[in-house]
C-alpha cells in the first residue's frame, strides 16, 4: 500500500528544548492513523509541521509522495484541539471564509455548507454569533469547515472534546463514512478507546522519539504474553509442560482460569484439557491499545 504521507527523520528544536528527535512515520493511503503519546511528546510540534505553521530542523515531509509545498494546504483539513473561531462573527458568513480560504468559490462553500449545517441539524444556527454557541455546537460548526474542501488527509488532534456521547458518535460515524470514501486522516487522541474502535496504524512518540509504531492488530499481537482465559467446569487439572495456571476465579456458576502456555501450541493446550473438563470458552488474553501506551511510555522512559 503506498503512503499519503511519510516523515523523514524529522527534527525540531525550540530553544534548549527537542520537540522531536529524528522522528520517521508513514500514514498509509486509506488509514485512520492514530498519532499517540503524553503531553509534550513532541505530537503537536509534529503536526504543526505537516500544516507548515512551523518547519523541521532537520528531515523531509512527502505528501501523496510529493516534498511538502505550500499547495498542499488545499490537501490538507486540520481541526486543532484548540479551536479558532472568530467569537463575534456571524457562523455561516465565518463558514464560508475559512470555505474560500481552502480555494472553494463563494458559491461553492455556500452549496456545501448548506448540505453540512441541514445534515447536522444546525441550519438556525447560521446567523448567530459564534460566542452565542455552546462548545459543543461550535464544535460541529469547527469540523463542517475543517472537512468543507473534501481534503484527501485530515488532521484531528482530540476531535471528540467538548462533545457529548451523542454527538461524539456522529462525528465519528462521519470520520467513518469519510473514510470510506476514500480519506486518510490522523487521529491524535488520549483517548485509547477511540483508537481502538477507530484506527487501523498508530505511531506512539515519547520525549521526542518514536518509540513504537504499526497497524493496531501487529502492535497488540507483538504485546502478547501468551496468556489464554479459559472458562471451564470444575478444575483444569494439574498443570503441566504445556501450560501454567496463572490465576483461578468463579464466573457465575464455572471456573474461570488464566494460563500462560509454555512452547506447544494453543490447540495442543485445548486437547489437552478437554481430557479433565468441559470448556465453555478460550481465548487469548491480548493487551489492550490502553495497557500497551502504559508499558511503551514507561519503558521508553526508563531507558532515558
Amino acid at each position: 500500500m503506498s503512503n499519503i504521507l511519510e516523515v523523514k527523520e524529522v527534527t525540531k528544536t525550540y530553544s534548549s528544548h527537542t520537540a522531536l528527535n529524528n522522528v520517521s512515520i508513514s500514514v498509509p493511503k486509506g488509514a485512520v492513523f492514530g498519532l499517540l503519546g503524553p503531553n509534550g511528546a513532541g505530537k503537536t510540534s509534529l503536526i504543526r509541521i505537516i500544516n507548515q505553521i512551523t518547519g523541521p530542523d532537520k528531515g523531509t515531509i512527502l505528501l501523496d509522495g510529493q516534498p511538502l509545498n505550500p499547495s498542499h494546504t488545499y490537501n490538507i483539513g486540520y481541526l486543532p484541539e484548540e479551536r479558532g473561531l472568530y467569537k463575534k462573527m456571524e457562523v455561516g458568513e465565518q463558514a464560508i471564509y475559512l470555505a474560500q480560504l481552502k480555494g472553494l468559490s463563494r458559491a461553492e462553500a455556500v452549496k456545501r455548507l448548506k448540505f453540512w449545517f441541514e445534515k447536522f441539524e444546525i441550519k438556525g444556527w447560521w446567523r448567530k454569533k459564534v460566542e452565542e454557541l455552546s462548545k459543543g455546537m461550535q464544535q460541529k460548526v469547527q469540523f463542517i469547515v475543517t472537512i468543507i474542501h473534501e481534503p484527501s488527509l485530515l488532521i484531528l488532534d482530540e476531535p471528540f472534546s467538548g462533545f457529548d456521547p451523542i454527538n461524539a458518535n456522529l462525528i465519528k460515524d462521519e470520520l467513518l463514512a469519510l473514510n470510506k470514501q476514500g480519506t486518510s486522516i490522523i487521529l491524535s487522541t488520549h483517548r485509547m478507546e477511540s483508537v481502538e474502535e477507530l484506527c487501523t496504524d498508530i505511531a506512539l512518540i515519547n520525549l521526542s522519539h518514536k518509540v513504537l509504531d504499526g497497524s493496531i492488530s501487529e502492535v497488540r499481537r507483538s504485546f502478547s504474553t501468551n496468556e489464554y482465559e479459559v472458562i471451564h467446569d470444575g478444575e483444569l487439572g494439574a498443570a503441566s509442560t504445556l501450560y501454567s495456571i496463572k490465576s483461578t476465579g468463579t464466573y457465575h456458576n464455572m471456573t474461570k482460569s488464566v494460563i500462560t502456555l509454555g512452547t506447544n501450541s494453543s490447540n495442543d493446550v485445548l486437547r489437552s484439557i478437554l481430557t479433565n473438563t468441559t470448556i465453555h470458552s478460550f481465548r487469548e488474553l491480548i493487551p489492550s491499545m490502553n495497557e500497551i501506551f502504559i508499558q511503551s511510555v514507561t519503558n521508553s522512559r526508563n531507558h532515558e
